[in-house]
């Protein structure tokens, strides 16, 4: 991997989460050589309390809710992480998901 990458973790509902996958690989994400849809995942629980203005896909406002969630862990070219950031907000079923984005070194940097 060359400097110019960045990590993508966010976590969706276990259930969307292939189909996520298959969001961030048509906006160019996740790709290596001729593997496309490449990335870690990994299920745990997520939670979460929505006010009372909240608008929750999953889950009651005012009560702290657990959700079996997979996390998934990829990347993308610096060039292009605002289409796929894009791709994941429309693709993804939560009013506000967790976007993490990370600058990724290469060898060549240390």
């Amino acid at each position: 991997m060359s400097s110019n990458q960045i990590m993508i973790v966010m976590s969706v509902p276990t259930e969307d989460a292939d189909r996520l996958l298959d969001a961030i690989s048509s906006a160019g994400g996740g790709i290596i050589g001729d593997y496309t849809h490449c990335g870690f995942m990994n299920d745990g629980i997520g939670r979460f309390k929505p006010n009372a203005r909240a608008n929750p896909q999953l889950g009651e406002k005012g009560q702290v809710n657990a959700v079996l969630e997979t996390r998934i862990e990829t990347f993308c070219n610096r060039n292009i992480a605002k289409q796929v950031v894009a791709a994941i907000r429309e693709a993804h079923p939560y009013e506000e998901p967790v976007i993490y984005l990370i600058p990724l070194l290469s060898e060549d940097d240390l």
